[in-house]
């Protein structure tokens, strides 16, 4: 069964560089090749387990580190230095360059972004009453739970579950509608009024169940029938119904 899925909620393969050197708290001047190629490859290897389509530049950026990385493991010969051959360039200057052009603006929307957000909270009419607005919620957004952390946590429990293809198998083809797929999720969040562990989700099924419960997973968060939630960065991610769960069911 094949699922070609397309989602607008990847900002490109530069947005993927920068969060992983932010998380691995690296100098952006100084990427150590190895370890950021290796790390980009994990999240493209994340997206096929998915069978998103990759857009593209997505490929390149990865073609772009091998041939980056390459180079950087060339060693350097004495004699072309005797010959006064000039040193090459570091193939890592252009690829800077750009992350540092995309940070600003980056930084640039976000400071908009907050702008827009402060400017929102004026308002020309009398004051209304807003207890009713369930503070967590914005809460939970302070905690910048991404879709990049969301990746990094089904792409970790593929590799529990240590999910392989079978030597001989009997081939059935099963539709499993996203749609039907989210309304189980919903119930089982709204019935069970506590937070899920995002794992708990995924607890039974074959690897085509555990892409149509992720990829349903993330329609309700774009519907905001749901929230995912942390209770630090990096740490393990929660999953409940918007209006379902109180503070004291942590």
């Amino acid at each position: 069964m094949q699922y070609n899925v397309k989602t607008e909620v990847f900002e490109g393969p530069l947005d993927l560089l920068l969060h992983l050197i932010q998380r691995l708290e690296i100098d952006i001047y100084d990427i150590p090749m190895a370890e950021i190629t290796e790390q980009y490859l994990l999240f493209i290897h994340a997206m096929k387990e998915l069978e998103l389509d990759l857009a593209s530049e997505y490929l390149v950026m990865a073609a772009t580190l091998l041939a980056i990385k390459s180079k950087t493991l060339l060693p350097v010969h004495e004699e072309e230095e005797a010959e006064g051959i000039w040193e090459e360039e570091d193939p890592r200057e252009e690829l800077v360059e750009q992350l540092i052009e995309y940070k600003k603006f980056k930084e640039a929307a976000k400071h908009l972004q907050d702008k827009e957000h402060e400017r929102g909270q004026y308002f020309t009419k009398a004051p209304s009453d807003l207890t009713a607005f369930d503070d967590k919620e914005t809460a939970a957004a302070d905690l910048n739970v991404t879709v990049y952390d969301m990746l990094g946590a089904f792409h970790k429990l593929l590799r529990r579950k240590k999910l392989k293809r079978p030597y001989t198998a009997a081939l059935s083809r099963q539709e499993i509608p996203i749609e039907k797929r989210m309304d189980e999720i919903l119930s089982q969040l709204k019935r069970s009024r506590k937070l899920f562990r995002f794992e708990d989700l995924f607890a039974a099924g074959d690897k085509e169940l555990l892409v149509v419960s992720f990829l349903a997973v993330l329609e309700l968060m774009k519907q905001n029938e749901i929230a995912v939630e942390q209770q630090e960065n990096f740490s393990e991610l929660f999953v409940r119904a918007k209006g379902g769960t109180d503070d004291d069911n942590r």
